[in-house]
């Protein structure tokens, strides 16, 4: 037996590996399906409680089937797929530098997914704060809107800018248009006004047609959350075309989003309520029939 060879048993057999070969005369590998006969110089393991041909195996067969078997995590588990017995495996004792290294790495794997949420709601919070910022300085002017800010507590400026954004998508979610238009398909016989203004709002209808539910609306979380966010800039603009006599800019931006509200759900009102009324007088036609040749 050659130097190396008998030294590689010794190190086999301080990490526990048996190296005794067995006493049959031909043995078969359940991976590779070699026998002892193809190499004598390969090393055998008996690593499960099987029997008979699945008994024994390479070790360098193993070795890649677990590797195939982790995938690359050294940790995990493996079990024989005949016998459904756990392999032992076992690994050289790492020196104290290795070993802090692996738990720091584990440590850092472990605490990742919590640093990328804390980065994520960082960043979105940090965002809101600016959006709100802008906004103030938006709607009060810019001189004004700096003023105010630095005369306020910094805790409040923390807590009260990021409310902004989220008070302006919660009163986007409002619908009023349509509880305005059940009342007005209510009582809309009983004030004249409205059916000169709305043809067709108090004409009876000879069916109910079935409404879309709003949570049916795949588009309608992105609209909300683009109307909400643009919807100082709009009142802004409206503000300064419609009310420019009012010197106040706060007075004005109000003014300004109270006009472009209405104006807007009366739009959406008409819309609603015409294709109400043309989903009511809908009709199916007969099938036409082939005419005799």
């Amino acid at each position: 037996m050659s130097v190396s060879h008998t030294h590689t048993r010794e190190r086999l057999c301080v990490l526990g590996f048996s190296t005794s070969r067995p006493s049959v005369l031909s043995l078969s590998c359940w991976v590779c399906f070699a026998t002892d006969e193809d190499d004598r110089t390969a090393e055998w393991v008996r690593p499960c409680r099987c029997r008979g041909s699945t008994k024994w195996v390479h070790q360098a067969c193993l070795q890649r089937w677990v590797d195939e078997k982790q995938r690359g995590n050294s940790t995990a588990r493996v079990a024989c797929p005949q016998c459904n017995a756990e392999y032992l495996i076992v690994f050289p004792k790492l020196g104290p530098v290795v070993y802090a290294l692996d738990l720091a790495d584990r440590l850092i794997s472990k605490a990742g997914p919590f640093a990328a949420a804390g980065i994520m709601v960082g960043s979105i919070y940090w965002t809101a704060v600016t959006y709100g910022a802008v906004t103030v300085m938006q709607v009060v002017g810019h001189k004004e809107g700096l003023d105010v800010m630095e005369r306020a507590d910094p805790l409040f400026l923390l807590i009260g800018l990021p409310t902004i954004p989220v008070m302006l998508i919660l009163g986007k979610m409002i619908r009023w248009e349509d509880y305005v238009l059940r009342l007005w398909r209510k009582y809309s016989n009983k004030l004249q006004i409205l059916s000169s203004i709305f043809p067709g709002i108090g004409c009876p209808v000879p069916r109910i047609p079935a409404e879309a539910s709003p949570l049916a609306d795949h588009v309608s979380a992105t609209r909300i959350l683009c109307g909400a966010l643009v919807f100082p800039t709009i009142a802004t603009i409206v503000g300064k075309l419609m009310f420019s006599s009012v010197n106040s800019n706060l007075q004005r931006t109000i003014l300004g989003g109270i006009a472009f509200v209405a104006i807007k759900g009366a739009f959406k009102v008409y819309f609603k309520q015409q294709q109400y009324m043309r989903q009511a007088h809908r009709k199916i036609l007969d099938f036409p029939e082939p005419e005799d040749a």
